[in-house]
């Protein structure tokens, strides 16, 4: 049930909220269009999942966008309720005012960057593509299973910015296993390398360092890992410790 335009009015949530509870069969309860920080309690008390911006398109701007106010929201995310920064923009695409379908206009290291910040985000992943015309690279690009883990991962904490350098910045989160998910994006205009710092996720020691999208080990690691990320692009990786038990960071 997608409830539109209420997120400013949590006296009309609460009241959709009781009324589908009351139903006798489990209703998923969403609200839009965009939510408010300050409201973002009474959404967790009240709905599953709730919109946190405006209405996305398949270009740059907007996408970029969602990195901003991502970090904001995410101490809300938890198991049964998640923050949605709406629909993925992917594959083959038809707007309202558009006469046909067409491809996406997001380059594809931009949709891999897209996904990578919505799986690390924990943010539900919403279809708006035609799915009879999902082409090879569409649906490699969501059914990549290792990425796909990312965003399922049952502790349900959504990613925060830990590093950032101007168009270059690093987001990471803790995974149920101990182990962590961490997205190396590149938001310039030409290629850059990118750097994550164990410091910032407090970590020590060798991580054995996986490529998600590759799925495929890179090596293993002391105190840093860095890789040339394409422009509007994304590196994502899962480091995972080499020997005895994953330690847990205290991350929120």
């Amino acid at each position: 049930m997608k409830y539109d335009w209420h997120p400013m009015d949590l006296d009309h949530t609460r009241l959709m909220s009781e009324a589908l509870r009351a139903a006798p069969r489990d209703i998923v309860f969403t609200i839009s269009n965009t939510g408010f920080v300050k409201d973002a309690p009474g959404y967790v008390q009240y709905t599953h999942f709730w919109r946190t911006g405006g209405d996305n398109l398949d270009v740059w701007r907007k996408v970029d966008h969602v990195f901003d106010t991502a970090d904001e929201w995410a101490a809300f995310a938890e198991p049964g309720h998640w923050n949605d920064p709406d629909m993925l923009l992917v594959g083959t695409l038809a707007w309202g005012n558009e006469k046909a379908a067409r491809p996406t206009r997001l380059t594809p290291n931009e949709q891999y960057a897209h996904l990578s910040f919505l799986c690390l985000g924990a943010n539900p992943l919403l279809l708006s593509c035609d799915m009879e015309k999902l082409d090879a690279f569409t649906l490699n690009l969501l059914t990549n299973d290792e990425v796909l883990e990312v965003n399922q991962d049952p502790l349900g904490k959504a990613a925060r910015r830990i590093a950032k350098d101007g168009d270059r910045e690093v987001s990471a989160k803790p995974m149920e296993d101990g182990s962590w998910a961490v997205g190396l994006f590149n938001r310039g205009r030409v290629p850059a390398t990118v750097t994550l710092r164990w410091s910032d996720v407090k970590l020590d020691g060798e991580r054995r360092v996986r490529d998600l999208w590759r799925q495929q080990d890179v090596g293993t690691f002391d105190k840093t890992f860095a890789a040339e990320v394409p422009r509007h692009g994304v590196r994502l990786i899962r480091l995972f410790p080499t020997v005895g038990k994953p330690g847990r960071a205290n991350f929120h």
